[in-house]
């Protein structure tokens, strides 16, 4: 049989959660997949788990690494993959039954997009904060391309394991890179500095279940330094074709970090003519807010983290006719 979905599940020392997240696949309402699961490095019991799905359905595949390596996994599962449509999985996390048949049907129909997410539903370690909420609020609300484009120097506009794309992009692109950085968001970057167009369904398809020792939480990839060097790195190649005045630009925020994070564009050879501030400081080139030049003479990078004042900035040049992705855009 020929499986049109090629489902890439790795997994490390899951035994707790493991099973819940296969029967999530095997329930899907859409049969005609391959589920490769890949041991990576697991020490638990994992792996019989597995041992004991795949000897009862012929759609399992069971993979091996000797080392832990999350890149490496995913590149192992999709090297072996048949399926002309590739979906993420990890191995904490519950898919809804839809998802695959949901997923496969937009790319089926629409033949311009390589890939599509899905919203999640976020659900959280009891012995956990609960300040990451806000993220997803914010994550299910990026849903169209051009969301995504305009969002995708704040954070990582899709959550990892809700994807599906077509394998042809692992034969066009190099899918995920091994390096001091978090594989996904490069990813996502990369692929849309490359023109590759996604978007997200406006239904939730996935539980996506946190913990302390989720890779996100423990990997040092995951620093907000890394974060911010692998976005400044996409950000200076987008400012390349998207600002008219290259390589000068405009500064929001004069405040301490937003000076630190401009720096990593600045060692990159772009220069800020003067910061917008809520308040002038002459001494160090800063303007008030109210003094913001009009649309069209200059190119304003947004570094304002706090996502509440960051929507008012937003309205505020939208007001002086500014236009996102043109006149401006947010880092955060």
């Amino acid at each position: 049989m020929k499986y049109d979905i090629s489902i890439i599940l790795p997994f490390h020392n899951s035994e707790h959660t493991l099973s819940e997240s296969i029967e999530s696949i095997l329930n899907q309402s859409y049969k005609k997949f391959e589920l490769l699961l890949i041991d990576n490095g697991s020490i638990d019991n994992s792996r019989s788990i597995v041992e004991e799905y795949a000897a009862k359905d012929p759609r399992i595949q069971l993979l091996s690494l000797e080392e832990q390596n999350y890149v490496s996994a995913l590149n192992t599962g999709i090297v072996a993959s048949g399926g002309k449509y590739i979906a993420i999985m990890d191995a904490n996390d519950y898919s809804h039954p839809e998802r695959l048949e949901k997923q496969r049907s937009f790319l089926e129909k629409n033949k311009e997009f390589d890939l599509v997410a899905c919203c999640v539903n976020y659900i959280n370690d009891d012995a956990m904060q609960y300040s990451f909420f806000e993220h997803i609020k914010l994550n299910n609300r990026i849903i169209s391309y051009e969301d995504i484009c305009l969002n995708r120097f704040i954070g990582s506009p899709l959550v990892h394991p809700t994807v599906m794309f077509r394998k042809k992009l692992a034969d066009k692109y190099e899918l995920y890179r091994q390096g001091d950085f978090p594989e996904d968001y490069e990813l996502w970057l990369r692929l849309l500095d490359k023109g590759v167009k996604m978007c997200k369904l406006p239904e939730v398809l996935l539980d996506w279940k946190d913990s302390p020792i989720r890779l996100r939480r423990t990997d040092e990839r995951y620093s907000i330094q890394t974060f911010y060097e692998i976005k400044t790195y996409y950000l200076y190649n987008w400012l390349k074709t998207n600002n008219p005045h290259h390589p000068n630009l405009v500064v929001w925020g004069a405040g301490h970090l937003p000076r630190q994070h401009f720096s990593l564009l600045r060692d990159l050879g772009i220069e800020s003519k003067f910061f917008i501030d809520l308040r002038a400081n002459p001494n160090y080139n800063v303007i008030e807010y109210t003094r913001t030049p009009p649309a069209g003479r200059y190119f304003i990078v947004c570094y304002i983290t706090n996502p509440e004042a960051r929507e008012k900035i937003r309205e505020f040049l939208v007001s002086l006719n500014y236009t996102e992705g043109k006149d401006f855009i947010c880092f955060a």
